[in-house]
C-alpha cells in the first residue's frame, strides 16, 4: 500500500541525508521524496512516499520522529488531505496529430508551456493517478522528455 509521510525538518544542512539515511539503512525504498521551504523559513517541509505495510511505515515514523533535526512527522495516508503532483512532457507532434495533443490537453486542463516544429512540451498538475492517466494517453505519441515533480501533500482540517 502506498503510504505518504509529511516531515517538517530543521532548514539545516545534512537533514535530508540523514532522513534518506534511516530509510536506506532500513532497506525501505523511497517511492518520491519532495523537499521545500515551508511559511517559516527556518523549517522545511518533507514529503515522502513510499510502498509498505502499515506497521512498518508505523515503526518508521516513530524512528523519524526521533531525529533530533525532525519537529513532527504526520502520516497522511489514512486522514483527509490534499495531494497533487507536477509534470512537464514533451511529446512528439507532427502536424496532422498536433490538434489532437491541443483537444487532450485542454481536457486535462494542462497548459502548453514550449512549442517546437516536431513537438509540444505540456505541463500538467494532479494527482498522482490523474498524472498518470494523462501520461497513459500521450505514451501513442512518442514520449520525448518526462520530468514528475514527486508528490507534495498537506493535510485537510484540523
Amino acid at each position: 500500500m502506498k503510504h505518504i509521510i509529511n516531515a517538517t525538518v530543521e532548514n539545516q544542512p545534512g537533514v535530508l541525508a540523514r532522513v534518506v539515511s534511516l530509510f536506506s539503512g532500513r532497506g525501505y525504498n523511497i517511492d518520491t521524496l519532495n523537499v521545500g521551504p515551508s511559511a517559516d523559513p527556518m523549517l522545511s517541509k518533507m514529503t515522502i512516499t513510499l510502498n509498505g505495510e502499515a506497521n512498518v511505515i508505523e515503526q518508521v515514523t516513530k524512528q523519524l520522529n526521533k531525529l533530533i533535526d525532525v519537529i513532527k512527522v504526520v502520516e497522511l495516508t489514512s486522514i483527509e488531505h490534499l495531494e497533487r503532483e507536477l509534470i512537464l512532457i514533451e511529446v512528439a507532434a507532427p502536424k496532422g496529430k498536433r490538434s489532437e495533443i491541443v483537444e487532450l490537453a485542454a481536457l486535462f486542463d494542462a497548459a502548453i508551456v514550449g512549442v517546437r516544429e516536431r513537438s509540444l512540451t505540456l505541463q500538467y498538475v494532479g494527482t498522482h493517478a490523474q498524472v498518470e492517466d494523462f501520461v497513459k494517453l500521450l505514451r501513442p505519441y512518442t514520449i520525448f522528455d518526462l520530468s514528475r515533480s514527486g508528490l507534495i501533500a498537506v493535510a485537510r482540517g484540523d
